[in-house]
């Protein structure tokens, strides 16, 4: 902390995504209504699972609510900044508020990572092992895995975090993003940050690549069980499960490029960055309403009420 204390620099300068005021004036509308949806549309199905008691007490459905809260607070870190960064002459971020948006988008990341897993067992049992699938996923376990997925993220963060902050940053000060992340604020660091550097790989990287390809592994499982089970009960596991995989790949992608090679230069990196952080959380509603006749009806149901209390 005093390393800190005595730092030279008092913030960072942001790049964003272009130095083009025509296009900087177009990004706004384009990610600020994109904000707009991802709150309204997470909002809703965290709505209606509250308020629908049949969603509600549904294994599968709790955890998509905590799922859509995660993905609101993804995208609320980060998007009103960079919205907000387009119509300005000065796009800065201070030391302290670049710290804390990365330790909560580890925090939150970790968190949505570790529910993901979550909800790949809660298919598992629910396909593999229906007679047994209430008794296993009670509301004991499902608040367990959430308090756990929540407890992940909060290591993850400040297994990375505790050591970051006593970095000293005596200039250039210029991050080439969207918002502050670990390994492009790490490299400004005024000091050899080569363990660092691995650390962030073995903690942010290699996790996510190993998660995605458990979870792409239980979901080969899942389908290989049901197929010598029943044909039929496979083409059904394939439309429950085919959303799932969606979500688990959009997620974890970019933070494999992003972390698992975070200190080389890809060109990539924000488009990665803007997928990661606005794009998948715009994503998840669509994917989990449209193709989900239970979510609908439920909404259906609240739309229906509603008139009638009206």
């Amino acid at each position: 902390m005093k390393m800190m204390n005595s730092s030279m620099i008092s913030e960072f300068v942001l790049l964003g995504l272009t130095n083009t005021w025509e296009l900087e004036l177009f990004f706004f509308f384009i990610f600020l209504l994109a904000y707009a949806a991802i709150m309204a549309g997470n909002l809703l199905i965290v709505v209606t699972i509250t308020l629908d008691s049949h969603l509600h007490s549904t294994p599968m459905y709790f955890l998509l609510g905590n799922l859509s809260f995660l993905d609101m607070s993804v995208s609320t870190i980060t998007t009103p900044k960079m919205v907000a960064d387009f119509v300005r002459e000065n796009k800065t971020i201070s030391l302290w508020g670049c710290m804390a948006q990365m330790f909560f988008l580890h925090f939150l990341g970790g968190s949505e990572m570790t529910l993901l897993i979550v909800m790949a067992v809660d298919r598992y049992f629910a396909i593999c092992k229906p007679l047994h699938y209430t008794t296993i996923m009670n509301h004991r376990v499902l608040r367990g895995s959430v308090l756990l997925s929540w407890a992940v993220g909060f290591v993850h963060t400040m297994s990375q975090m505790v050591f970051t902050i006593t970095l000293p940053f005596c200039g250039p000060n210029i991050v080439d993003n969207i918002f502050c992340d670990l390994p492009l604020v790490i490299k400004l660091a005024c000091t050899e940050t080569y363990v660092l550097e691995l650390l962030v790989i073995a903690d942010s990287g290699l996790l996510s690549f190993i998660s995605f390809i458990l979870l792409l592994i239980s979901y080969t499982v899942i389908l290989v069980t049901i197929r010598h089970q029943s044909s039929g009960g496979l083409s059904k596991a394939l439309s429950t499960l085919s959303a799932h995989i969606t979500v688990v790949t959009l997620f974890f992608e970019p933070c494999i490029f992003i972390y698992a090679w975070p200190f080389s230069n890809f060109s990539v990196d924000k488009f990665l960055s803007v997928f990661y952080s606005v794009i998948t959380p715009l994503l998840n509603p669509i994917i989990y309403t449209l193709r989900n006749q239970e979510m609908k009806a439920a909404m259906n149901r609240l739309r229906t009420q509603h008139h009638i209390c009206t």
